[in-house]
């Protein structure tokens, strides 16, 4: 009877690794995987101590660099030995002579190392079983890394432009202003197809892959969560207080990227209102901020709609739709300070939302 137990346990063990090897690896759209969050929680909390925010942020952030990365080679390693482990139990449940040789049975077979062997027709099927899987799984991986770092490469590429335009770290104001200054505001309109475009992909590439949501940009100063921020706020600064002819394609940007955002949130499981109403949702944003933002477009000469109350109900309306799910994603990987977005999350002391 334990001899029944054991296979059939291994059986249950084997299957739930394959679902989460076919979850991560295999299925094109968000499918969170419990085997998954606990690799990568594990793993963070292994980088808890070098990652305080007492440290210098440049430590911390060259320490985080390989977090992502050590968290899918301990996925890897994890899924073997769950494998390992499940068959070296239907190894024994099968007659093999000992715990030992069965473990050495399971472990010759999965690594394919060739110096165990079987009399038993059962026994050799397992073998050639486990001998599949294992091969299986590193070549699924190789596979998934280039589409992985392609999409990052990708990804940066948009990010490492954004400092031309809006310094670093990216600021919506300063973004306006060089706009102002060099290309003219109605330039502003080329933007936001681009960035509409980039939250599209945004969206399913860090669903579907969501260890991209944790690497980190080439230089420290960099962040795709600090970026979204700075293109968001400059589309709602534009929508709601420049005096400029509407451009709807602003509008369709600050959609995009609060559902990309708001998409990657629900795969980590955050909180949020689907529908906020500002001010009965308050903003991470103060009214005096915004009224020093207010009156440094107009120290510049940028036109500025007249009715300054209005403007701010308008920039409020839309950043309501964005400001929770943003600080979230910010204090989730650690984003490098920037204004109005991870300034204000639990990594650098979060700030209380106002009206």
């Amino acid at each position: 009877m334990l001899h029944i137990l054991i296979f059939a346990a291994g059986i249950v063990i084997v299957a739930t690794t394959l679902l989460s090897v076919t979850r991560v690896l295999l299925v094109p759209r968000s499918a969170p995987d419990l085997l998954v969050r606990i690799v990568f929680l594990a793993t963070r909390f292994f980088f808890r101590p070098w990652t305080k925010s007492t440290r210098p942020y440049a430590e911390r952030d060259r320490v985080m660099a390989f977090y992502a990365p050590l968290s899918l080679l301990a996925l890897l390693l994890t899924w073997l030995a769950l494998i390992l482990l499940a068959y070296t139990g239907m190894f024994w449940a099968l007659g093999a002579s000992s715990w030992r040789e069965a473990f050495r049975e399971s472990g010759s077979s999965l690594l394919t190392l060739g110096f165990a062997s079987a009399d038993q027709v059962s026994q050799t099927l397992l073998m050639f079983s486990e001998a599949a899987i294992g091969l299986i799984l590193v070549a699924l991986l190789i596979a998934y890394l280039p589409t992985m770092y392609a999409a990052f490469s990708k990804r940066e590429a948009a990010v490492t432009l954004l400092e031309v335009r809006a310094g670093s770290p990216p600021s919506a104001v300063e973004m306006i202003e060089r706009y102002h200054r060099i290309h003219g505001l109605e330039r502003l309109s080329l933007v936001w197809p681009t960035w509409e475009a980039w939250f599209a992909e945004i969206e399913e590439s860090h669903t579907s892959l969501p260890a991209l949501v944790f690497f980190r940009s080439p230089q420290p100063d960099r962040s795709w969560v600090t970026a979204a921020g700075a293109v968001l706020d400059a589309a709602a600064l534009t929508a709601a207080t420049l005096s400029i002819p509407h451009d709807a394609s602003a509008d369709l940007c600050i959609r995009a990227g609060f559902i990309a955002l708001r998409r990657v949130a629900d795969f980590f499981q955050y909180r949020y209102n689907p529908n906020p109403h500002f001010p009965e949702d308050p903003i991470s944003i103060t009214r005096s901020e915004f009224d020093a933002i207010y009156d440094r477009l107009a120290g510049k000469g940028v036109p500025l709609k007249p009715d300054r109350d209005q403007a701010w109900l308008d920039f409020a309306g839309w950043r309501v739709n964005y400001d929770p799910v943003l600080l979230a994603l910010a204090d989730l990987t650690m984003a490098p300070r920037a204004p109005w977005s991870s300034d204000r999350s639990q990594g650098w002391g979060n700030r209380k939302p106002q009206a």
